[in-house]
């Protein structure tokens, strides 16, 4: 049953608010609005479509650029007058070439961009990549380097100066993140533990 039918489009006369996040990212990149006509398509397409009120009719988002938004999942908040949408964009979202049209102090959500630029070195290998040379050496290395980027933050911290600690903390972080890749883990798995340990 599409979701079409459950939403309430009265309220903003024929219109609702659609918030559009980054499905890796949870990043917000843009609002805009559909008409049932607009989510009719976007479920059948799976591009993000609007109803454009400058325009005055559907638009999809990328028709001309060519940066869709594509749809990984809809949800319709508890009063049926919002949407949600979680889509993976194909390059930047925002007309302005920025990946979100919302412009924030520093990209918050870069670990999980960082993320995927290590699952891109794995399935693309390149000979100058460090993330490669290290996963040729197997996961005893890669492990090995998690182990001394700790003692070395340990030891930063201990230490009190500031940069020291923030650097080393960043090597500890992505060497982290190369071994969960090794193991086939995600940050979204250590989400997940984490939320069901707090419960």
């Amino acid at each position: 049953m599409s979701l079409a039918n459950k939403v309430d489009f009265n309220k903003g006369e024929g219109l609702v608010p659609v918030i559009v996040q980054d499905v890796k990212t949870l990043e917000v990149l843009m609002l805009g609005y559909m008409n049932q006509e607009a989510l009719i398509k976007t479920e059948e397409d799976k591009k993000v479509t609007f109803f454009s009120r400058s325009k005055n009719r559907l638009w999809t988002k990328g028709e001309e650029s060519g940066n869709f938004l594509l749809v990984e999942s809809i949800a319709i908040d508890c009063d049926q007058d919002t949407i949600l949408v979680k889509a993976k964009p194909v390059g930047p979202t925002c007309h302005t070439g920025s990946r979100s049209c919302f412009f924030t102090e520093y990209n918050q959500n870069f670990l999980f961009e960082l993320e995927n630029i290590i699952n891109d070195r794995y399935e693309n290998p390149s000979e100058s990549s460090y993330v490669n040379k290290l996963r040729n050496k197997g996961i005893n290395k890669i492990a090995q380097k998690v182990g001394e980027e700790g003692v070395e933050t340990v030891i930063a911290a201990l230490a009190e100066r500031e940069i020291d600690f923030i650097n080393e903390s960043s090597d500890l972080i992505f060497h982290l993140l190369v071994l969960l890749r090794e193991k086939g883990f995600t940050l979204a798995d250590i989400a997940k533990n984490l939320e069901s340990r707090h419960k």
